[in-house]
């Protein structure tokens, strides 16, 4: 029986929603704790929420209980600094800015972008991915792919019927985007004025060699992300059960690097995948010929 997202007699998460009352303070003041009452504030109760999402699926999906598997709190600061742009993992907790409220929304509305960040603590949990070059495209293609996941997830959407955008909720209307990035077409989510242009590329023809951006980590990201979306489609039904499993085992394989590459990564899939099936298998192959990461001998 689920009794509030959580099946009677297993573990439940542990959330700790703070409000730093426009300071740069953490962790602010405690205005949720777990099982609290919801609040007055929709910043406070989109954040306990969004957690609490992430929790189920890592959970119910991947048996792991919260980011480091044994049930850490779940902390959350919301009402960071003054219009501030950005949600961001500090190594301890998450951290939500309310926005500028001309280009972007409160950064707690979008539960693909808190889940995004949490994602950064499951993966320092099991050893990290160095923030730079491909590692690093790796690192933030992984949280695209798990924030994605729990959108979905919490829709109950199929790979059909998921949009496979992330952070589309947190762009203002009027905006010439459709989101912060697409899993499904990398380089597609926004072209405006002032956005700029979606820079990702989704081939390894197009990757983009670069200084900036720690050697484009949030750039070439779109090549692994539109790998995960190649293999989900292919496989059908709801993305989370067998393409999110392979990338999941992946991610936290033995074998995997914090200095792994993208072709490092795919092998590590391609055991997982094996491990499932013959169909599953073809099908993750495919997804990494199909943006040029592994030779199509």
């Amino acid at each position: 029986m689920l009794v509030g997202g959580v099946r009677a007699g297993e573990p439940e998460p542990r959330r700790a929603i703070h409000d730093a009352q426009g300071t740069t303070t953490l962790p602010g003041y405690l205005v949720r704790d777990e099982g609290g009452k919801v609040s007055a504030d929709v910043a406070v109760d989109e954040a306990y929420d969004h957690l609490g999402s992430t929790w189920q699926l890592f959970f119910h999906e991947y048996g792991r209980d919260s980011l480091d598997g044994k049930g850490q709190t779940m902390v959350g600061t919301v009402h960071y600094g003054r219009n501030y742009d950005n949600a961001f993992w500090n190594g301890s907790q998450m951290v939500f800015g309310d926005g500028d409220g001309v280009v972007f929304n409160r950064f707690t509305i979008a539960v693909d972008v808190v889940a995004h960040e949490l994602t950064h603590g499951v993966i320092e949990s099991i050893g990290g991915l160095a923030y730079e070059n491909q590692s690093g495209a790796l690192n933030e293609s992984l949280c695209d792919v798990f924030g994605s996941l729990v959108k979905q997830y919490t829709r109950g959407q199929s790979t059909s019927q998921a949009d496979w955008l992330l952070g589309d909720l947190l762009l203002k209307e009027g905006l010439n985007a459709k989101a912060l990035r697409s899993l499904s077409a990398p380089g597609t989510a926004y072209d405006d004025p002032q956005l700029g242009h979606d820079p990702q590329p989704a081939h390894m023809k197009d990757f983009v060699h670069t200084v900036q951006d720690n050697g484009g980590v949030h750039i070439n990201s779109g090549i692994p992300n539109r790998a995960f979306y190649l293999l989900a489609t292919a496989l059908g039904g709801h993305a989370w059960e067998v393409a999110g499993k392979i990338w999941y085992e992946a991610m936290c394989s033995p074998q995997r690097r914090p200095t792994d590459n993208f072709a490092a990564f795919a092998k590590l899939t391609l055991a997982a995948a094996r491990g499932i099936g013959a169909p599953e298998l073809h099908a993750a192959q495919q997804s990494w010929l199909g943006v040029g990461v592994i030779p199509n001998d």
